[in-house]
């Protein structure tokens, strides 16, 4: 039980400072080997803290990634979220011209209306602001017969064609 432990403990520790007295074979191996084994100690617990040092920079670099990643997680959304406010803004200032063409396209329309008003009784010359437009009197227009009206009259005047020659005939061969 004794050997376990200290085949444990001091195994690695003893068998390397033996072997190190035995190569250098100092003039006082007791204290080289106290000395030996302090430094094994310091060695042992510095490589335990670099090896402490490791795992927390490891997490360091973890915990950077994920701000990292995170990070442009959130510069991605804000720059869809500006590219939607964008997109919104066009959008209102599309709708805002749209309305104030439709305004002007009837301030137009009545305006053009209001010189029509105006102008429905005046010549082109009248109109007109060049020099040498013809002075043409109005023209009034009739009322045309619609095409049911003619084609009565074509029924009527065929009527009464085929009883003209009826007495013609009727007439004439008495």
């Amino acid at each position: 039980m004794e050997s376990t432990y200290l085949q444990k403990y001091l195994g690695t520790c003893l068998t390397q400072g033996l072997a190190e007295v035995a190569r250098v074979r100092p003039l006082d191996p007791i204290e080289y080997l106290a000395l030996w084994i302090c430094k094994y100690k310091e060695n042992v617990n510095m490589e335990k803290q670099r090896e402490k040092e490791m795992v927390d920079l490891q997490k360091e670099r973890e915990l950077a990634l994920m701000e990292q990643e995170m990070l442009e997680r959130l510069r991605a959304e804000e720059l869809l979220f500006q590219q939607q406010q964008l997109a919104f803004q066009l959008e209102l200032e599309m709708q805002e011209k749209e309305k104030q063409k439709a305004q002007e396209l009837q301030r137009a329309q009545e305006q053009l209306e209001k010189e029509a008003a105006v102008d429905s009784g005046k010549t082109l010359a009248e109109i007109s602001d060049r020099y040498g437009a013809p002075n043409l009197s109005r023209v009034v227009e009739l009322e045309e017969p619609l095409l049911s009206d003619v084609w009565e009259n074509k029924a009527e005047s065929f009527d009464l064609w085929h009883l003209m020659s009826a007495v013609g005939r009727a007439g004439g061969g008495s």
